[in-house]
């Protein structure tokens, strides 16, 4: 199975919504299954996972009704308050929804960088291996050396490291990057999405040869069998369509086995998010 292991969908609201900024005006309307689904299919995914773009559980009602309508969304990453000493009764809740696969937070938004080590949120990321949840860690390269100490203390959860934890590609930064995602990967229940490179790049200037070297540190790092694809859809869109963003990382493991690419594009999707 083809899946595409990061997207959203929204309906636009400019205030809800203020990280879509005017510079982003391409991507300032609604994005519904309708929009989605044709394109997956012209190129050759059988289904997505849905990210949540809203950190309310009105937004996971929204990201639900859409799943139940839809059979091409085959998993969801929702929202949930980590932190409320509550969230071991809304995590069973969700738990009762086959297709509700895990939570993410947006730690890269956060004042606080060490959000993920306070006592409070490290209560809620212990709460979601019972309920066989993973968890989407989001965030920019600064916080990258708070993560080994994070996960360390929860070795049986599944994490996932998003958009290869944002580098600087337009200014070609990546020591510091490619210290961190080194230190990062060495825990083997931590895989990383090849997703959302574009947007870190020179929005109307990237070559494909700009991402070479995250992409070389990455497979590198982690290994062909833990890193998903993901388009990042239509997020990317503010650099890139959806068939650009998939030729960049099409193109990088052309080379590669049949099974390796079959795994960064579906397989691996598949095992993390436990995906039918």
């Amino acid at each position: 199975m083809r899946i595409d292991a990061h997207q959203h969908f929204w309906q636009f609201d400019i205030e809800r919504d203020s990280w879509i900024t005017e510079d982003m005006s391409v991507i300032r309307r609604d994005f519904l299954p309708a929009d989605l689904e044709p394109v997956l299919k012209s190129n050759g995914f059988d289904g997505c996972v849905l990210v949540q773009s809203d950190q309310s559980e009105v937004h996971n009602q929204f990201m639900l009704e859409l799943a139940e309508a839809n059979s091409f969304i085959k998993g969801i990453v929702g929202w949930v308050d980590l932190r409320s000493p509550d969230v071991k009764e809304r995590l069973a809740y969700y738990s009762t929804f086959k297709v509700m696969k895990g939570f993410r937070h947006v730690l890269q938004g956060e004042e606080d960088r060490q959000l993920m080590l306070k006592p409070a949120f490290l209560n809620g990321i212990g709460q979601l291996v019972q309920f066989n949840f993973t968890y989407d860690i989001l965030i920019f390269p600064d916080q990258l050396a708070f993560i080994p100490e994070f996960v360390k203390q929860f070795p049986d959860t599944k994490f996932v490291i998003d958009h290869i934890a944002k580098p600087d590609i337009k200014h070609r930064q990546y020591e510091e990057w490619e210290k961190g995602m080194r230190a990062v990967a060495q825990f083997p229940n931590i895989s990383c999405k090849v997703s959302g490179m574009v947007t870190e790049a020179d929005w109307h200037q990237w070559k494909p040869e700009d991402f070479s070297k995250y992409l070389d540190i990455v497979t590198d790092a982690f290994g062909t069998n833990r890193l998903l694809y993901g388009s990042d859809w239509p997020v990317c869109q503010v650099a890139a369509s959806y068939e650009k963003m998939l030729d960049i990382v099409k193109n990088y493991y052309a080379s590669f086995s049949p099974d390796e690419q079959a795994a960064i594009f579906g397989g691996n999707a598949v095992k993390f998010y436990q995906l039918t």
